[in-house]
């Protein structure tokens, strides 16, 4: 009976099992995660469950019973150890040796750590699990004062969630404006006054270079100077691939797993998807590492069907969305870079469409409380075609209409 081995008992991983099943394998599926949990839904972990308006049990991506009537066989707690590619068997803690016909590679991120003294005092949190999520919350159930380091999309999302909850919060962002790599300055602004409207206190183009304190955090200090006392402190800069499990072996690490359209590796048999996996785009021409929910799901379900012979090349536009306040943000598509933001509605309003265009094609959109719309434009980023700026800004143009009918 073939094996299909799953390394990532994560959104890819899980959506990946369950496309095996939905697609008619009938061999063993063994899906093998790191933590104890089964699959669950990261994004809550950074609002509504962080706010305590979740219980965990809502975040599971699909029911145990699930997993049990498809046969699908959980490793939970679970760290691979090594794998052997061409020889086709994953080393399991204890010397368990695990022989594979076909391994997909889901092992998803780390949050980045940095070498700043005092980083790993009691009291200084990053965000990545729900245990992590857990610590957090005890935290914040102590009320005080919260430094958040980092703005980017986790980092905006949890100093939203802590100044729901009643904390006072100061972030601290190395960049111009909140989520300016992503976004640039002109959207940054934007979330840059959402967050000051609800009273965090923002601490821009500064970094933290110290956490101090006598056995637990009690302040940071800042490359300015600043020292801000905090009850305690939350870590974002940012995550990076898991790849050690195939370091030392033919499998090509490049930012992730390198993969082609079809979420394969270079070594026959092993595939990757979700935020480890670097895949070929061929709407973007180009290779890209995202770490999407949707991509998770979509990509997940695309590598099982490479899998079993039946794949197409994965094109999905890319897509996902933040909760912050009273601001849904939504981005769809790519952009490494642009050279015009095309704004659609009112940035002081904060509903509006920005569409980021490189020579004169759309690259990416990005909605703040425009969701609707937002969805009206993949077709648009789909055609790569050249669009008129004044269409994209002018409200009352069927943005429908604005991309080609093959499209």
């Amino acid at each position: 009976m073939p094996t299909i081995a799953i390394v990532g008992a994560s959104l890819a991983g899980s959506s990946a099992a369950a496309t095996l099943r939905e697609e008619g394998f009938d061999g063993r599926v063994v899906l093998i995660g790191a933590e104890p949990q089964p699959p669950y839904d990261r994004p809550p972990l950074s609002k509504n469950y962080l706010r305590g308006g979740m219980p965990f049990e809502k975040t599971l991506l699909r029911p145990l019973e699930f997993y049990r009537e498809r046969n699908i066989e959980m490793r939970l707690g679970t760290t691979v150890t090594r794998v052997e590619p061409e020889k086709r068997i994953l080393e399991l803690p204890g010397g368990e040796r695990l022989e594979f016909d076909q391994l997909l590679i889901a092992t998803g991120g780390r949050n980045r750590r940095f070498p700043i003294p005092g980083l790993d005092l009691p009291g200084v949190h990053d965000l990545r699990t729900v245990a992590d999520a857990d610590r957090i919350r005890e935290a914040i159930a102590a009320g005080g004062r919260a430094v958040v380091v980092g703005m980017g999309f986790i980092g905006a999302e949890v100093a939203a969630s802590m100044r729901q909850s009643g904390l006072e919060v100061v972030a601290v962002e190395p960049f111009k404006t909140p989520l300016y790599r992503a976004l640039g300055e002109e959207i940054g602004r934007v979330v840059e006054g959402l967050h000051r409207d609800h009273g965090v206190e923002l601490i821009l183009e500064d970094a933290v270079t110290a956490f101090e304190g006598a056995g637990k955090v009690e302040r940071i200090v800042t490359r300015n100077g600043r020292r801000i006392e905090c009850n305690l402190a939350v870590f974002g800069l940012g995550i990076e691939p898991a790849t050690e499990l195939v370091a030392g072996t033919t499998v090509r690490v490049d930012n992730g797993i390198v993969v082609d359209d079809q979420c394969r590796t270079n070594v026959p048999g092993i595939f990757a998807a979700g935020d480890v996996a670097n895949h070929y785009h061929p709407v973007c021409g180009r290779q890209m590492r995202v770490e999407h929910w949707q991509n998770g799901v979509k990509q997940g379900a695309a590598a099982a069907r490479s899998m079993l012979g039946r794949s197409q090349s994965y094109d999905e536009v890319h897509w996902f969305w933040s909760d912050q306040f009273d601001a849904n943000i939504q981005y769809a598509g790519f952009h490494a870079d642009w050279d015009t933001i095309v704004v659609r509605g009112s940035l002081a309003e904060r509903k509006f469409l920005a569409f980021y265009l490189a020579d004169g094609r759309v690259e990416s959109v990005v909605a703040i409380n425009q969701g609707r719309d937002l969805r009206r434009t993949l077709p648009i980023i789909k055609a790569r075609v050249r669009v008129d700026p004044a269409r994209l800004a002018d409200p009352t143009v069927d943005l429908r209409t604005l991309a080609p009918a093959s499209a």
